[in-house]
């Protein structure tokens, strides 16, 4: 009833200001597009790649440099592994699954004859990966350990890549041609995108946006001379038996399903390494066993320009907060004489505190209609950058609420003030001036 009452009162009051009224809501509306705008990009390139599966998968590894040449200079360890490391921790089957895993730039010839043929990112990997990072197929399915050993030729195509050259039909069994050699598909899979990519880091994929479409078995892709993207060395190394050479180019993923598996699986580890000390491969004994939001983290995967957008459109709303905590203020002063004679027929203190919030509320709920619309131009802007990421830049419903949130508490701090100072205003001196 009483609200009803203050919100009648302040539709009023807003009414009766309107330019005043106008400025609260467009500095609200403009903080709160361009936080928004930030915070939404912010959330997608730091959110979790497989949620509910993602604190199961660690990422693997060693480090195979001399003490004298060391991989960085800052103590870090190699992100990649050399093939005679990553296939003796994936055959030891330590883990619940394990895969390595080597990003290849593949030549896609299709079977008609109206289309060119076309480069695409491949993925050279084991016969787990599928199954542990819950790629889902759309028909037929990945290849057994059995196909991998025995360089088996097959594929399996993303639904992108089956649409553009089978009109989205069942391919499964159908043949592609990668690099002047054909390939029998054996799985097609449905629409599969983790973002970021964190399968790919450092391996030389995209971080951000389309997923892969050609996944090919690790020995199968070799044996047809596939190389890898990246690859590093500390010394001169023969790219044609990467095999047998120190160069390391294959990331190492193991799924773990509890702190008992992790810990036996470190322990498994750390001996490896000791193992490899011993043999005369290694001089140093170091590993790593990161999560993969812990690995994520590290890695500083999201850009830093997109943090430092973020700060510094955080700071451009508390500006904005600031100077609606000045409008709302000179509003007050302007309106003693009002408050002077609403106290001296009776209205209470928190009665005009809880008017002057109700108002506050109105002017946020405004700002965020309006800031939605500056934060969905934002983000249209954000699409146009050639940037891997500005296809995600989507406002979700999750986001679309947090703005309505956003501004409305941005609002109720701004109108704290002007409300206690309206409510601290004693009625005998402003009926006296009246």
């Amino acid at each position: 009833m009483m609200f009803g009452y203050y919100l009648d009162l302040a539709l009023r009051s807003l009414k009766r200001n309107k330019v005043l009224t106008v400025l609260m809501v467009l500095a609200l509306a403009l903080g709160i597009g361009a936080a928004m705008t930030t915070l939404t990009l912010l959330t997608l390139l730091s959110g979790d790649p497989l949620p509910g599966k993602s604190g199961q998968l660690y990422y693997v590894q060693v480090d195979p440099y001399p003490k004298d040449h060391p991989f960085s200079h800052s103590d870090k360890l190699p992100w990649l592994m050399t093939y005679i490391d990553a296939m003796n921790l994936v055959r030891a089957h330590r883990a619940q699954r394990q895969v390595a895993i080597s990003m290849s730039t593949m030549k896609l010839t299709p079977t008609t004859t109206q289309q060119r043929p076309f480069f695409s990112n491949g993925v050279m990997t084991t016969a787990e990966f599928f199954s542990m990072f819950e790629a889902p197929f759309q028909y037929g399915g990945g290849w057994s350990a059995a196909d991998e050993e025995g360089r088996a030729k097959v594929v399996v195509i993303a639904e992108s890549l089956n649409n553009q050259l089978f009109a989205g039909a069942d391919s499964v069994g159908r043949t592609l041609r990668i690099n002047d050699q054909d390939y029998r598909i054996i799985g097609v899979l449905k629409p599969w995108a983790p973002q970021p990519h964190f399968y790919s880091l450092y391996l030389g994929g995209r971080d951000y946006g389309d997923g892969d479409t050609v996944f090919v078995p690790l020995q199968s892709a070799r044996a047809a001379g596939m190389d890898p993207v990246n690859s590093f060395s500390y010394e001169a190394s023969d790219r044609t038996k990467l095999e047998t050479s120190t160069s390391i180019w294959l990331g190492v993923w193991a799924q773990l399903p509890d702190a008992a598996a992790v810990s036996s699986y470190r322990s498994f580890l750390t001996d490896y390494a000791k193992e490899q000390v011993a043999l005369g491969r290694f001089q140093q004994s170091r590993v790593g066993l990161s999560g993969l939001m812990q690995w994520l983290d590290d890695q500083r995967v999201v850009p830093d320009n997109v943090r430092m957008q973020n700060g510094l459109a955080f700071s451009f709303l508390l500006i904005c907060i600031v100077n609606t905590v000045g409008l709302l203020l000179a509003k007050c002063l302007r309106r003693s004489n009002e408050i002077g004679v609403r106290r001296a027929l009776g209205a209470s203190r928190p009665a005009i505190f809880a008017q002057f919030m109700v108002e506050a509320g109105l002017v946020g709920l405004a700002g965020g209609m309006l800031g939605l619309l500056f934060a969905e131009f934002g983000l249209w802007c954000i699409r146009r950058q050639p940037a891997e990421y500005a296809s995600l830049a989507h406002l979700d419903v999750s986001m679309f609420a947090s703005t309505f949130a956003m501004a409305l508490a941005a609002s109720l701090v701004a109108g704290i003030l002007p409300a206690w100072r309206a409510c601290a205003v004693t009625p005998a001196p402003q009926l006296k001036s009246a």
